[in-house]
Parts: structure tokens; sequence; C-alpha cells
């Protein structure tokens, strides 16, 4: 099984440019970018992947020991990288992709040259003085109603989680994302998402940094912005005009010109 058919890799655009890595978050897959992706193609070589366990990615390559953290999705990055020989590449990732990309950065420095973060939190959970948006009860419920009965709540949670609820047609279609994932697997990436905390590593991050948050947000509120934008040495902090956890859907022309704005700056 290559890399390619296992991680179900889309290679799309210029195939002269400046590689973009886009990574989806928890319960979504490749697809989640396709409004990002007419924005990159006349200059960027654009690469899509679903994480083992989501979307059209072999599942029969799923394991409990690789993906039970962070460190396993990180994994499936570096192997993407190294199958297409990508180097100094802009890793753009959503949500939770956001902490992997900064794991897979560390881990392969060669490869990932940038970084995007959009709607990004180190740890979910409250601390001292920390606030991620959830105390260790309310992850608690969470991962506890997700696994007692996954389809009911993706049909509760989705919908909060992308917000606009003036727009309900975003909040079916990541329903229906989350629903199209095994719940054995959606499982285990949950655990591995809510229960990480990364804020150790972000003093880690070296290269170009852009931090993505939206006005309201239910699950990285702007205080988490904030904190990630403080912690990586020399990123940058940009508030879109957009609201819920899916910029990227709900109000792509804002999330394509601070990441292609972003991406100029490089060149």
């Amino acid at each position: 099984m290559t890399v390619e058919r296992r991680n179900n890799v889309t290679v799309t655009g210029n195939p002269q440019g400046p590689a973009v890595v886009l990574a989806h978050g928890f319960g979504c897959d490749q697809n989640m970018w396709r409004l990002t992706v007419p924005a990159l193609a006349n200059d960027y070589r654009v690469v899509l992947f679903d994480y083992v366990g989501s979307g059209a990615s072999d599942l029969a390559a799923f394991s409990v020991e690789r993906y039970g953290t962070l460190g396993g999705y990180a994994q499936d990055v570096v192997d993407v990288c190294e199958e297409f020989d990508l180097r100094n590449a802009t890793f753009v990732g959503h949500s939770v992709s956001a902490m992997i990309g900064v794991l897979t950065a560390e881990a392969a420095p060669e490869r990932i040259g940038a970084l995007v973060m959009v709607a990004p939190s180190p740890r979910y959970i409250d601390d001292e003085d920390y606030r991620g948006g959830f105390s260790a009860e309310d992850i608690d419920e969470l991962l506890a109603s997700l696994e007692s009965n996954y389809l009911g709540w993706s049909a509760a949670m989705a919908p909060v989680i992308m917000g606009n609820a003036d727009r309900p047609e975003l909040g079916e279609e990541l329903t229906n994302s989350f629903c199209a994932t095994d719940p054995d697997m959606a499982q285990v990436f949950a655990r591995a998402t809510f229960l990480s905390d990364s804020r150790t590593d972000l003093k880690g991050v070296s290269v170009p940094t852009l931090v993505l948050e939206c006005t309201h947000d239910v699950i990285a509120p702007r205080e988490v912005g904030a904190y990630v934008h403080q912690a990586i040495p020399g990123s940058s902090l940009v508030t879109l005009n957009a609201t819920g956890h899916c910029p990227h859907l709900s109000a792509p022309e804002a999330t394509n010109e601070a990441i292609t704005a972003f991406l100029r700056s490089l060149r």
C-alpha cells in the first residue's frame, strides 16, 4: 500500500509552484478545502490528503497505537511529504491539524518551511493561567457522549461547532462529514484531539507562522488565538471577519485572502 493510496493524496495546481499542504481537522476530509484550492491553484502546487481513519483513506491501515496520539497523524504528514519529495512546504492546518503541523515541522524541518494555523488550539481544557474554553468535566462529558452515541453527538455538535445558525446548510455539511467517519476511529481521533496539550511545542516553532482566528468560535476562543500568537516567536495573528470554527467554509474569501497574502510574503 503506497502512501498516496493510504492517505488518498491529491496533488493539483501549478506543478512548478511552491508546495502548499492542506490538512483537515477532526471528523473532516480534504473536501473541506474545496473553496480554498481554486485560490491557490494558479501559483502553488497544492497537496491534499486524508488522515488514516478519515475520508477515503485506507481504513485497514488504522491502528489505535499509532493514531491514539497526535504524533501518529503528524507521521502521516511526514510520510506524504517524503512520498512526494516536498521541501520547504507551507502547511495549512485547520483546528487540531494546526498542532499536527507544529509536530510535523519539528519532526521533519526540511519538509515544512511555514505554517498557517486556522482556528488552532494547543489545549482545549482550561489550566491555571490558560483558558482553552472547556473544563475537564466538559471534555469528559463530550467524549462520553461521543462514545455512547456518535451519530447523535455528531448531529447535535456539528452545527454548534460550525456556528452560522442562519446558514443551516453549513452545519448540515459538517454533520454529514462527521457521520461519514467510522465511529471507532473517530473516538480515537477525538481523544487524541481533545486531551492533547501542545503548548510546550509552540515555543519551538521557528518557521514563519500565520495564526487565523474567528471573531467568535466555541472551540477555539480568541484567548486561544492570542495565546498561540504570543507563544510562537515572530508569528502573525489575523482575526477574520467570520464566526464559527470552519472559516474556510463559512467565510472562504476572507480566509483565502489571508492565506494568499501570507504566501506572497514568503516569496
